[in-house]
Formats: structure tokens, C-alpha cells, sequence
């Protein structure tokens, strides 16, 4: 490895100090990320309409089942390349990354197909509303075009934060996240494209992290450059990839699922309350960003811990980022909790009439989740602990237990209670989920311990 090549070996040293120092990075880049998609629904809700935000809030549960599966896919086939690392099998780590991009190329080809033929039907599956119909389809129809950059980035992010940078995925998000604000200006503003301009400012913003993160493995990283018989493919690790990446990616999927059943229920009582809960998503998913982030640092200290065979540093890194979800869930939630309501005003028009409504149903939804933060946490440890050490398959089973709960929300109780109850689909979600994943998470660990 090149001296001049930042990398941050977890398999020695105070977990603490280790977990921070890798979590700033990757939180500050999916602050800027999300500080992008929060400008995308204020320029939309500002200056286009509140149909228009109405309908880049109705589009994101479809994009969290499609773009879910493929951060997914990527984080899971990266987990092989961290066990390599952790293990200092630097062939094998070249590999891995080959085969990565061969599965990268052909998920890219598929996903893309598949969803250009499929988005008339989601759409009208979802219920739509008539009003932002058109708009959404405009919206989500780029946005999948683009599916090859988002894999693109998300790969090359992925083996920077295997090897321990998660500093220069930050420096190109930065980059791209002013890049897509002022795309949002000038085409929202200047060429008045409406949400077609605001799409295409995100795919473009996308691209050219990509392309940054890409750049800079090539230069500084030579010792990820696999040779000829190394880019030869090879079925077992080829499988090997699948299994640690299809699970992780179907997980996401299937969550989203049970979120598109949500957003239906959401969209039959009318592009009003849609209105509301895409504003206060926006802050909702702002919130949830740092459990994002340590769920990456926890995929990443299990692979390499795994790849060194140290179990110990294993379970001491898994009670370090439980104490780290406790103290920022309830921060965050009493946050949430006194100032959501005037937080959601970013995204919706001062001079709507029905701005009381709105920002009162925003609030009732805010509050519903960020009660329950806590929970969210230890899903979000042991979920992706488990990820980390290559048992990804039990972290999907979670995902299913998820989608249990959300789809009875969705289907018996919300046409009977309405929004009242559907505010409550997360919360239930993550209790489902944290019932199968911790005990999973302790016999896994009794099982590694005796075959080690």
C-alpha cells in the first residue's frame, strides 16, 4: 500500500476513536447528499408548486425501493473486499473488486431496463393522484435513466470506505452537492424546467462524484489495479459476492416495499397530506442520516475484525456503536420533537392557504417517529453488524419482518384509522425488525466464536 494512500485499519486500536473517525466523513458527505435532495424539494416547493413537491414526495418510496437495492447491492459487495483487507489478502481483495464490477455492470444494465418499462405501472399501482401524476413521472423517469451513475458512485465510495477513507467520498460529495444547488438554480430559475431540471441537476451532481471518486482510485491506490488473470472471472467468488450483496440489496428492497404500501395509503386521502409528509420526510430522513453512517462503520469494523479473526473487537465495536445510537437517538429526538414543526416551513409555500394543515400533519408525523429513535438504533447495529460478518440473508429476514408490519398498517388499519395510524408505520417496522435481529445477532456470534 502506497504511504501516500489514506487508509484506516480497524483491527487495532480504541473502537471509540475509530468509529468517530470514520463516521465523520461518511455523516458530513450524506449531510451534503441530503442538503441536495432537501434543495431539490424546497426549489420544487418554493418556486414550482406545491403539486410539484406533492410529487417528488410521492416518488420517494419507489426511489427507496430502487435506490435502496442498489446502495445495497454496492455496501454488500463490498463486504468481501473488507474481510481481504482486514486479512491483508491484497490478491484476493483485487478479486473481490473485480468480480464487484462485473456484478456492478450487469445490475446497472437490468435496473435500468427494468425500471424505465415498469414506471407507468408503479405509478398507477401507488394510486397517484391526477394532479402530480405528470410530475412524478418526469421525475422518477431521469432519475432512473441515471441508475448507472448512482451504482457508479456508490462502488467507488464503497472501496474508499473499505480501506478506511471515508474522507475523499466527502470531498467529491461536497463538490457535487454545490454543483447540483446551483443546477437546481439555473434550470429551475433560469430555464424554468421545473422537476425535469431538478432530476437532471441530481443524475449530473451524481456523475461527477462518481467520476472524482474513480480518478482518485486510480491515482493513488495502484495496489487495487487487478491484473489480467485477476479480472478472469471466477464463479465461487462471484457467488461469494452474490450472497453478500443480493441479501443486503433485497433487504433495502423490501423494506421499501411496505414504505410504497405506506405512501398508497398516504396518497389515497389526497395530494394534501401527501404534501405534508413529503415535508416532513425531509426532515425525517435528514434525522435518520447519521444511523446511515454508523451502520456503514459498523459493516466495515465487523468485515475487517472477521478478516483478522479477532470476534473480541467484534463485540467490543458492537457495544461502542450501541452507546453512540442511544446518545444521538434521544438528542435527535427531543430536537425533533420541539422544533420539526417550524423545520417543515423550508419546504412548503408561506402564502398556501392550507398552510396550517400542513405543517400540522408534518408535525404529528415528525413526532410519531422521533419518539422511537431508539429503536431505529439498535436496529440499524445489529442489522448491519450482521451484514459485516457475511450473514446477510438473517439482516434480510428482518427487512421481511419490516414489511409485515408496515403492509398490516397499510392494508387493515389504515383504511379504517386513516393518517392517525399510518404516522405509526415506521415505529412498528423497527419493532418487528429489532424482535428477529438481536437474537439473530447472538447466536451468529456464538457460532463464529466456535468455528474461530
Amino acid at each position: 500500500m502506497s504511504r501516500s494512500a489514506a487508509t484506516l485499519n480497524m483491527t487495532t486500536g480504541a473502537p471509540l476513536p475509530l468509529l468517530l473517525r470514520f463516521c465523520l466523513p461518511i455523516l458530513l458527505g450524506n449531510l451534503m447528499q441530503q442538503l441536495y435532495n432537501m434543495t431539490d424539494a424546497a426549489v420544487v416547493g418554493q418556486f414550482v408548486g406545491t403539486e410539484a413537491l406533492a410529487a417528488v414526495g410521492a416518488t420517494g418510496s419507489i426511489l427507496f425501493m430502487v435506490i435502496g437495492f442498489v446502495d445495497g447491492m454496492c455496501a454488500g459487495l463490498c463486504i468481501p473486499l473488507a474481510r481481504s483487507f482486514g486479512g491483508d489478502d491484497q490478491p484476493m481483495l483485487r478479486r473481490c473488486l473485480a468480480h464487484a464490477v462485473y456484478l456492478a455492470v450487469c445490475f446497472a444494465a437490468i435496473l435500468t431496463a427494468l425500471t424505465s418499462l415498469t414506471l407507468g405501472w408503479l405509478l398507477n399501482a401507488m394510486n397517484t393522484p391526477a394532479d402530480i401524476y405528470e410530475y412524478a413521472f418526469i421525475y422518477l423517469r431521469v432519475v432512473f435513466l441515471g441508475i448507472p451513475a448512482t451504482i457508479f458512485y456508490n462502488l467507488t465510495a464503497g472501496i474508499l470506505r473499505v480501506l478506511g477513507n471515508s474522507r475523499t467520498p466527502l470531498y467529491f460529495l461536497i463538490f457535487a452537492s454545490i454543483l447540483n444547488i446551483a443546477l437546481d438554480l439555473l434550470l429551475v430559475l433560469g430555464f424554468r424546467m421545473g422537476v425535469l431540471g431538478v432530476a437532471l441537476a441530481t443524475v449530473i451532481a451524481q456523475l461527477t462524484a462518481s467520476l472524482g471518486c474513480f480518478v482518485y482510485i486510480r491515482r493513488r491506490y495502484p495496489m487495487l489495479r487487478p491484473s489480467r488473470e485477476e479480472w478472469r472471472f471466477d464463479f465461487s467468488i462471484a457467488l461469494r459476492m452474490l450472497l453478500s450483496g443480493l441479501p443486503m440489496a433485497l433487504q433495502y428492497s423490501i423494506t421499501a416495499i411496505g414504505s410504497i404500501l405506506i405512501q398508497t395509503a398516504i396518497n389515497n386521502l389526497g395530494s394534501l397530506l401527501v404534501a405534508s409528509v413529503a415535508a416532513a420526510l425531509k426532515i425525517h430522513n435528514l434525522a435518520l442520516l447519521p444511523f446511515t453512517t454508523l451502520g456503514s462503520a459498523m459493516a466495515t469494523w465487523c468485515g475487517q475484525n472477521m478478516g483478522a479473526k479477532s470476534i473480541d473487537r467484534v463485540e467490543e465495536g458492537v457495544r461502542c456503536g450501541m452507546k453512540i445510537a442511544i446518545v444521538y437517538s434521544i438528542a435527535m429526538g427531543v430536537l425533533l420533537f420541539i422544533f420539526g414543526k417550524p423545520m417543515t416551513l423550508l419546504f412548503l409555500q408561506a402564502n398556501d392557504p392550507n398552510l396550517p394543515i400542513l405543517t400540522a400533519n408534518a408535525q404529528a408525523f415528525i413526532r410519531a417517529n422521533c419518539c422511537c429513535y431508539i429503536l431505529l438504533g439498535t436496529l440499524t447495529v445489529y442489522r448491519f453488524s450482521l451484514q459485516g460478518l457475511e450473514y446477510g440473508p438473517l439482516a434480510m429476514f428482518a427487512g421481511i419482518f419490516e414489511l409485515a408490519a408496515r403492509s398490516s398498517i397499510a392494508l387493515f388499519l389504515a383504511p379504517v384509522w386513516g393518517f392517525a395510524v399510518i404516522r405509526f408505520a415506521n415505529p412498528a417496522a423497527w419493532v418487528a425488525a429489532c424482535i428477529l435481529l438481536l437474537p439473530a445477532y447472538h447466536i451468529v456470534l456464538k457460532k463464529v466464536k466456535s468455528r474461530l
